[in-house]
């Protein structure tokens, strides 16, 4: 008998000591044909520091690449129905700041790291751009899927070298593998792991492994 597609999600953000919450996340479970042709889609996006309107670009990153992704033609695949739905999110961002006061200082502009995870079947989509993060957790340990575009300049400089909003066009990382029964994945900011180690991270997992596998029991 063929199994439907499951995912328990837990979600959390918040502002911490900034007077801004400069973070956006969001998951979209569809129900019906969309599921098997569409798959199930996870989403984070993080505004830079330096902007008083990139919690825009993060909430707008999100809930369009929500929307938009499911809205697609089912012949495409998700690699071209993802990369669509960014590529546009990312001239939106772009002409946004082209538009604004700040617009020849990006430092100012619309301008978010972003990270997605669709699992379509058994297999596993990431779109991936900035600093964001995933991971997933394998046994005890945290593995990571993506790597941060940021070149640092000290313990204390760096700037991200990929982001949406940047630039007018904008590269994304693609990765696809096949997914397991049982597997857990994480999306994070650098609000959490710039702060918790990869170690630290899966420690406070496992001690909710009881929550985390409750689906599959």
């Amino acid at each position: 008998m063929k199994k439907n597609l499951l995912l328990s999600i837990g979600q959390y953000s918040d502002a911490g000591k900034k007077s801004i919450n400069q973070d956006f996340h969001g998951a979209y479970i569809p129900e019906g044909p969309l599921l098997a042709s569409k798959g199930i889609s996870v989403a984070i996006a993080d505004g830079i520091s330096s902007s008083d309107v990139s919690q825009i670009a993060s909430e707008a990153s999100v809930s369009s690449f929500l929307a938009d992704y499911y809205s697609t033609s089912d012949a495409w695949s998700v690699k071209a129905s993802a990369q669509k739905v960014l590529s546009a999110t990312n001239s939106w961002l772009y002409s946004q700041t082209r538009n604004s006061p700040d617009r020849f200082n990006k430092d100012k502009g619309y301008i978010c790291t972003f990270s997605a995870l669709i699992i379509k079947s058994r297999t596993a989509h990431i779109f991936h751009c900035g600093d964001t993060r995933i991971y997933r957790l394998s046994g005890k340990t945290l593995e990571p899927l993506t790597t941060d575009h940021q070149h640092t300049i000290s313990s204390e400089t760096s700037y991200l070298t990929r982001a949406l909003g940047i630039h007018n066009s904008v590269e994304m990382d693609y990765i696809t593998f096949p997914v397991n029964e049982g597997e857990i994945f994480v999306l994070s900011s650098d609000g959490v792991h710039d702060h918790l180690s990869n170690q630290e991270l899966a420690s406070r997992l496992l001690e909710q492994s009881d929550n985390l596998n409750e689906l599959s029991e």
